[in-house]
């Protein structure tokens, strides 16, 4: 199957996976479901994903990739890493608090097996923390050690309680306004605990 006929097969497959997702949980949406909601065969989903946690594994990946993509361009390139930050923020808040995230931590939450959290963990904390490492790393230049901590001030700032609020269904996805004002006064505040290190400089 060429490669784009295949993207579009995967994106109806997992379209079909989140709105079993929503239905019937983790545990009630089995590869046999999805497939037939989309259309597909049940030989053709093992054969791409292996089984239902690896559908999931990638539906996570695929969530992930804006931001993930994003980080890994500018680390790559000569971009200054406080613009690279104020870029990211936003991107990293409108995926954590999106539809999607918000339906795979539902369900995770439900899921006695822990199977799903454990695949959120790893291909969505676990792909993104390390790239933003590497980018708080190059902001802290001089104040070596301090870049795993400046990155967890980032996140309680940027995130504070609003994933959990969307998660529990007490607060509507938020606008665009709100996620830029939120986004960049998370930068400000994590860099003025940068310029407050020990030998520390605010960037700018």
């Amino acid at each position: 199957m060429r490669d784009e006929n295949r993207k579009k097969r995967h994106e109806t497959i997992a379209a079909a996976a989140y709105a079993l997702l929503a239905e019937h949980g983790y545990g009630g949406t089995s590869m046999l479901r999805v497939a037939k909601t989309a259309s597909a065969s049940n030989e053709t989903l093992y054969r791409w994903y292996g089984d239902k946690d690896g559908l999931f594994a990638q539906m996570i990946e695929d969530n992930a990739a804006e931001i993930r993509d994003m980080l890994t361009a500018a680390l790559s390139g000569s971009d200054a890493p406080e613009a690279t930050l104020r870029a990211a923020a936003p991107v990293l808040l409108r995926m954590l608090v999106g539809d999607r995230a918000v339906l795979l931590n539902r369900a995770a939450a439900a899921d006695a097996t822990g199977r799903l959290g454990a695949a959120i963990s790893a291909g969505g904390r676990g792909q993104v923390m390390p790239l933003l490492d590497r980018v708080m790393a190059r902001l802290c230049a001089d104040a070596p050690g301090e870049a795993e901590r400046m990155t967890g001030w980032l996140l309680a700032l940027l995130i504070g309680d609003w994933q959990i609020r969307r998660v529990i269904g007490e607060m509507a996805r938020p606008g665009e306004a709100e996620i830029a004002a939120r986004s960049a006064a998370a930068v400000d505040g994590v860099l003025r605990l940068i310029g407050d290190l020990p030998g520390g400089k605010a960037p700018g």
